[in-house]
């Protein structure tokens, strides 16, 4: 499990990228983020995926204004299209984020998105974790641009991915990676230390209606604002559209794998992506076989305390900051 600057323990801070594409799960992932003291949050990049880049754009901008903390990340910004994958509004509503009328913000300064991944990562060489919430086209293009770039990254934690239950755009292939399967199969291919949360770990994560409940009675102030805005939405598409009482969190647990590796179980594995199978493509092949091991190259996620991880989004969002 990646680790960045050392470990939680003895008041180390993790310094922290999230590269993200709001919709509602990831916003609730960046707010969990900025508010966890052991995390210094450098940037939020924008990445065009189930919303199109300016989307993702503005609403991490948003986000940031809602919850206006001490110390703001820097932005960075996307142009691109959403992926014709895309079905973002089935759960997450026309503009990503539900229910909430989000306010019309401006960058005061544009930094394309790949670019900011550079400048961060060589501002601050080995001590950056960069979390991936969306396609990885971002990581990719930031290669391209910057030859060290992996070399400088100090760990990379994906969410993407399947192992052995499925996708969920295809009978194989899971969004984020059939996105942008030739960036997935390029940054999978890296020497950076890099940790996969797939669907059959991210899937797993479920708060109830009763546990938000007991959570929303905790929380006051702007942050009770904006998880009225998106919560209620979400809560009741996943009902509506997925039959499920509850919703699913897949960011949260990716953050939680950067955050709170301990409530998660991993295995070392050789991991591809299939680029050219007419029913296949985008497909995360995993390599779980003995004489395999020495090539592996990715730590995948198997295991995840899915109680754990509710257990410290509630402390992070019904704790002494809340409000």
């Amino acid at each position: 499990m990646v680790v960045s600057s050392g470990s939680r323990g003895g008041g180390v801070v993790q310094k922290l990228v999230i590269d993200a594409n709001p919709g509602i799960g990831d916003a609730l992932a960046i707010v969990l983020a900025m508010r966890d003291p052991g995390v210094e949050v450098l940037g939020l990049t924008a990445t065009a995926g189930r919303v199109a880049g300016p989307v993702a754009t503005r609403n991490i901008q948003a986000v940031i204004d809602a919850i206006d903390p001490s110390r703001r990340p820097r932005v960075g910004s996307s142009n691109a299209m959403a992926s014709p994958l895309a079905s973002a509004e089935l759960l997450d509503g026309p503009n990503g984020l539900g229910g909430w009328d989000v306010p019309v913000v401006e960058l005061h300064q544009r930094h394309e998105s790949a670019r900011l991944l550079v400048e961060i990562v060589r501002d601050q060489p080995h001590e950056v974790t960069l979390l991936t919430l969306g396609p990885l086209t971002n990581v990719s293009l930031a290669s391209e641009m910057a030859s060290d770039f992996f070399e400088l990254l100090g760990g990379l934690v994906c969410l993407g991915g399947a192992v052995g239950v499925g996708g969920d755009v295809s009978a194989v292939s899971e969004f984020n990676i059939l996105a942008g399967a030739e960036s997935a199969r390029r940054v999978l291919s890296c020497a950076v230390t890099k940790t996969m949360v797939p669907l059959d770990v991210s899937r797993r994560l479920v708060m109830s209606p009763d546990q938000y409940r007991r959570l929303r009675e905790r929380v006051g102030g702007r942050l009770a604002d904006l998880l009225d805005g998106l919560l209620p939405h979400w809560f009741r598409m996943h009902h509506e559209s997925l039959g499920i009482e509850g919703v699913v969190m897949p960011a949260v647990a990716a953050l939680a794998a950067v955050t709170q590796s301990r409530l998660f179980a991993c295995e070392s594995m050789h991991v591809d992506v299939e680029l050219t199978g007419n029913l296949t493509r985008g497909m995360t092949v995993m390599d779980r076989r003995g004489e395999s091991r020495s090539l592996a190259n990715v730590d995948v996620c198997t295991e995840i305390d899915g109680q754990g991880v509710i257990d410290y989004t509630s402390r992070l969002l019904a704790g002494p900051l809340a409000g």
